[in-house]
């Protein structure tokens, strides 16, 4: 018997199999990726798509026979409506500023970047107190750039200058350029924005807004969006029904930034 006072490392647990536990240190995105993954493994067991003898995930990785039959269970398992045209127009009506081109930005930002070995945790905190800095006192933004940012417009206080959705990363693009009249901020954005970089205080300094796109030009993109939207719908559906017949442990699944959400 265990001593009642031994701290064991929390585990992360699908059903009967052990996925990982504290002690590797994985982000909670890993781990809903994981759990997800094997929720989806063992569903595809059950319905014949997968011997029951295929192996559990090692380290995280599953056979090749498993991410096969998770490919198939998803495709006849997740049904998705097409979207018609009056829901289309009506999408392109709401969001005319994302199929807008030749939009652009005036910014600066102070970037924390994470790099192998770094605590993300604690890169976190200095990101989130430097924000809180800065909106609270926009004039020291160059200030702070100079001295947290560890990219080299660090000693320009920041200044990225005028930049096109191109220049960027895509995910640090989707934060700051698209955006309909009620989210397209000038001054310091409200939250971190997450890049493969790290992470960025970011300070828009002025917009440009760019040539709208009538609906005829960019149907097919529109129609993609709606699918995109439905599609993670579908999922997540999905997804709660099957955490709801193999328990999950060391994770709540129920979060926007499951990588299969993406």
């Amino acid at each position: 018997m265990l001593p009642e006072n031994l701290d064991l490392p929390a585990v992360l647990r699908v059903g009967q199999v052990i996925l990982a536990d504290d002690e590797m240190g994985l982000s909670d995105a890993e781990k809903r990726q994981r759990a997800s993954l094997e929720l989806l493994r063992q569903a595809a067991i059950e319905v014949g798509l997968l011997a029951a003898s295929d192996a559990p995930p090692q380290g995280g990785v599953f056979t090749e026979e498993a991410i096969e039959a998770i490919d198939r269970y998803l495709l006849e398992h997740v049904t998705v409506p097409e979207p018609d045209e009056e829901a289309c127009r009506r999408y392109h009506a709401a969001h005319a500023a994302k199929y807008a081109i030749g939009e652009a930005i005036q910014a600066r930002h102070i970037l924390f970047a994470v790099t192998p070995g770094v605590d993300v945790q604690a890169l976190r905190a200095r990101a989130e107190q430097a924000l809180l800095d800065v909106r609270a006192d926009p004039e020291r933004f160059g200030e702070v750039a100079r001295e947290l940012s560890n990219c080299p417009s660090s000693e320009k206080g920041g200044d990225l200058g005028w930049l096109t959705a191109q220049d960027c990363a895509p995910e640090f693009a989707k934060e700051l350029f698209a955006q309909d009249e009620a989210q397209a901020n000038v001054g310091v954005l409200p939250r971190l924005v997450h890049s493969r970089f790290g992470l960025h205080v970011v300070e828009v300094l002025a917009r440009q807004a760019g040539q709208a796109q009538p609906y005829e030009v960019v149907r097919q993109a529109v129609a993609q969006a709606l699918h995109q939207q439905a599609w993670i719908t579908a999922l997540r559906q999905t997804m709660s029904v099957l955490a709801s017949r193999w328990d999950v442990q060391g994770i709540d699944l129920n979060s926007a930034d499951s990588p299969l959400l993406q």
